[in-house]
C-alpha cells in the first residue's frame, strides 16, 4: 500500500501541483489539504481517491499558485455596512475615535474576497485529469513495490517448504526414537520381564498416533500452495486474504511444534516461525 504519486500542470492562469502519499492502513484513510477553490469538488476528490486506492492511510495535497495575474477582489457592500453601522453605535456610546473605523472594518472576516478563487468548470475538468495522473503515478509506484514484495514472500515460502521437508525426513527417526526412550524408562521403573510387551507396543501405537504430525504437515504444504496461487492472482486486492491464510500457517507450525518431543524437529520450528513473521510483516504492505 506504500506509494508516492505526483503531478504538476499549468491550468488558465494558475500552476497546479498535486501530491498523493500512502502508506499501510487496515482501512481507508484520508487526508485532504485543498485550497478554497476547490472546495465544492470536495465530496468528488474524495470519492476518486477511495474508489482507486481502497486501502491504506492516504494524504493528498493540493497547491495552486496564480501566474503573475492581478488578483480581483471584490467588496460585500452589505456586510461592510453592517460592520460599520453597529461599530459606529458602540464608537458614540464609549466616545472612542472613529477616524480609523472604516480601514479597520476592510480587515474583518469575509468583507473582502478574491473573486480568483472561484475554478471554471473546464478548469475542474483539468484538475481532474491532473488528479488521476498522480493517482496513476502512485499506482505505478505501489506495483514497482508489489513485486519486490512478491519476490521476497516467494522467498519465504521456499524456506518454509524446505524446513517441512526436513520435518518429513526426521519424522521416521523421531518415531523410533520416541518409541525406544518410552521402553527404556519403563524397564528402569519397572523392569524387563514386569509389563506386557504386546500391551506396551498397542501403547505406543495410540501414544504416537496422537503426537503425528503428517497430517499438519500436509495441510501446511497444501496453504503455501494456495498462497502461491493468490499471489499469482490478477485480482487487485487479495492482501486480507493472504493475511490470512498466513495466521493458519502458523496454526500448522504451532502444532507442529507442540506434538513434536525433538530437538531437531523442533529447530525446524522455530526456522519456519521466523520465515513466517517475516512475511507477516511484509503482507502489511500488500493492498
Amino acid at each position: 500500500m506504500t506509494g508516492y504519486g505526483r503531478a504538476e500542470q499549468t491550468i488558465g492562469d494558475k500552476s497546479a501541483l498535486i501530491e498523493i502519499r500512502s502508506l499501510n492502513g487496515k482501512q481507508f484513510d484520508l487526508r485532504m489539504q485543498v485550497p478554497a477553490m476547490l472546495k465544492p469538488y470536495e465530496f468528488d476528490i474524495r470519492s476518486m481517491l477511495s474508489e482507486q486506492l481502497e486501502r491504506g492511510s492516504v494524504e493528498c495535497i493540493f497547491t495552486i499558485k496564480q501566474n503573475g495575474v492581478a488578483r480581483v477582489v471584490g467588496i460585500n457592500t452589505e456586510l461592510v455596512k453592517a460592520y460599520y453601522q453597529s461599530a459606529l453605535e458602540i464608537a458614540n456610546e464609549l466616545n472612542a475615535d472613529t477616524k480609523d473605523l472604516f480601514a479597520t472594518i476592510l480587515k474583518m472576516p469575509d468583507v473582502m474576497t478574491n473573486t480568483n478563487e472561484i475554478l471554471a468548470e473546464d478548469e475542474w475538468l483539468q484538475m481532474k485529469e491532473l488528479l488521476q495522473a498522480a493517482i496513476n503515478n502512485l499506482h505505478l509506484h505501489r506495483h514497482n513495490e508489489g513485486k519486490s514484495i512478491k519476490e521476497d514472500l516467494l522467498l519465504r515460502l521456499a524456506n518454509i517448504e524446505t524446513q517441512s521437508a526436513a520435518i518429513v525426513l526426521l519424522e521416521p527417526n523421531r518415531r523410533q526414537r520416541i518409541k525406544e526412550n518410552l521402553e527404556k524408562l519403563l524397564e528402569e521403573k519397572a523392569g524387563k520381564d514386569n509389563y506386557d510387551s504386546n500391551r506396551l507396543e498397542q501403547e505406543l501405537i495410540y501414544y504416537i498416533e496422537k503426537i503425528d504430525i503428517s497430517e499438519e504437515q500436509v495441510r501446511l504444504k497444501n496453504h503455501i500452495s494456495y498462497f502461491r496461487s493468490l499471489l499469482s492472482d490478477k485480482e487487485k486486492s487479495k492482501g486480507k486474504r493472504l493475511s490470512f491464510l498466513l495466521q493458519e500457517f502458523g496454526r500448522e507450525i504451532n502444532t507442529t511444534g507442540s506434538k513434536a518431543y525433538d530437538s531437531q524437529i523442533q529447530q525446524c520450528v522455530v526456522l519456519m516461525k521466523d520465515e513466517l513473521e517475516k512475511a507477516k510483516e511484509q503482507i502489511l504492505n500488500v493492498l
